[in-house]
């Protein structure tokens, strides 16, 4: 999954959304009802995307990159002038290279896409070295939510959906004002991620306006902006 946003639906739609989910069970521990549960259909190939990055927490503009460091590792996430189509739609290409002492340790290309109601979708993710492969048009698999449209507390949604292979979940946790190398964000949100596969979680912050600024140890030392 890629180590690293709320235009879109009206008012009226966004409440009807969450009324109609509200006391969904939560795939995080089978039990908590006081999460919304997005639906993953609003990923659906079958609906209408773009390459357009209006999303303020997940920024998509060609040629921006984030660099995060922490301890002796160092993240540096570039959006390519790549397109990849993937499920019959067209997806952006975000390049993702993790260094450990100085050393490439692993780069990955990532897809993602913009629903027409301002969701980004993740529709798979191609790594060397192979493991954690997975793309949405593989049998049995589908695209998953990696930002919604308009996000808040309590909010809970599928990112990867390919059994077996991918299966990381997200919760945001709440609004917070966050501080990194980079500067202070006053409008940043945390999130909680799950892999149901090993019980593995972690924590990464999205900034608006910035993207992800937090992932795990690692913070946002640098941001290039096209």
């Amino acid at each position: 999954m890629i180590r690293i946003g709320i235009l879109g639906l009206s008012a009226a739609v966004a409440l009807a959304f969450v009324q109609g989910c509200a006391g969904a069970r939560s795939n995080f521990d089978g039990t908590d009802q006081s999460l919304t549960l997005l639906d993953p259909a609003l990923c659906s190939p079958t609906g209408d995307f773009t390459l357009e990055s209006t999303n303020p927490y997940f920024p998509m503009d060609v040629g921006m990159q984030w660099v995060l460091e922490g301890g002796n590792e160092r993240v540096e996430v570039t959006v390519l002038n790549k397109t990849e189509v993937v499920a019959r739609v067209t997806t952006r290409v975000i390049e993702e290279r993790e260094f450990k002492n100085g050393r490439v340790k692993e780069v990955s290309l990532n897809y993602f896409a913009q629903a027409s109601d301002g969701t980004v979708c993740y529709f798979g993710e191609a790594v060397d070295p192979h493991e954690g492969v997975w793309r949405a048009d593989d049998p049995g698999s589908g695209p998953g939510i990696i930002m919604p449209a308009d996000p808040r507390p309590g909010m809970a949604f599928k990112m990867e959906v390919a059994p077996g292979e991918a299966e990381d979940e997200a919760e945001i946790v709440e609004f917070k004002t966050t501080k990194v190398p980079a500067g202070t964000f006053t409008e940043s949100i945390r999130v909680r991620e799950l892999d149901p596969l090993d019980n593995d979680s972690d924590y990464k912050v999205f900034a608006r306006g910035v993207g992800i600024i937090v992932d795990e140890d690692l913070e946002l030392v640098e941001l290039v902006t096209p």
